[in-house]
């Protein structure tokens, strides 16, 4: 199973929020929406260095990482102010526009914990298999960072943890919910 994939050939991938991810005031919000050499449930791992082109091309161009709510085009939710790779993965830093109806709904929802996940849009430019069949991502073009319902890196949290049954739960739902947009994709 990948991430979601668009016409467009844009790709996702989830991460859930974890202590590393803070949201303060409602408003602001900072952590990491990925990490690099985990594997994803797609069998996917980032590799460190893999974003730095396309933040460079950006940051050249003058343009930004979109923040946007379940990877709706139409729903711009907030706006990254930072947005680099560290030792640990993808750092990002923004504010949710509570002068927006879907800001304000995002913030209230991260702080009842019914959203919790971080997700990146992006097209693959270069990947390659590793001797555990897992596609190695070695440089991404970066379109935006959304806040999910349902993540596929597991290992990122935000809140209370919980318990390895959940993890698996979770999986399947996100197995199934791909899997069903995969096929009224190919419709």
């Amino acid at each position: 199973m990948r991430g979601c994939r668009m016409e467009s050939g844009l790709e996702h991938k989830f991460a859930r929020f974890d202590s590393d991810l803070s949201v303060t005031d409602d408003v602001l919000i900072e952590g990491y929406a990925s990490y690099f050499g985990r594997v994803d449930q797609g069998g996917d791992v980032v590799q460190q260095g893999a974003y730095a082109a396309s933040l460079a091309a950006l940051k050249r161009d003058g343009r930004a990482v979109k923040m946007l709510w379940q990877h709706d085009p139409a729903q711009p939710i907030g706006v990254w102010d930072e947005v680099r790779e560290d030792g640990k993965g993808l750092w990002v830093k923004g504010r949710l526009l509570d002068s927006i109806g879907k800001g304000r709904e995002a913030a209230a929802l991260i702080a009842a914990g019914a959203i919790d996940g971080l997700s990146i849009g992006y097209r693959t430019r270069r990947a390659v298999k590793n001797d555990k069949g897992q596609r190695v991502l070695t440089e991404l073009e970066l379109w935006e960072v959304s806040l999910v319902t349902f993540p596929m890196l597991a290992s990122a949290r935000v809140g209370a943890k919980s318990g390895a049954g959940d993890d698996a739960e979770l999986r399947e739902i996100a197995a199934v919910l791909s899997a069903a947009r995969e096929e009224m994709a190919r419709g």
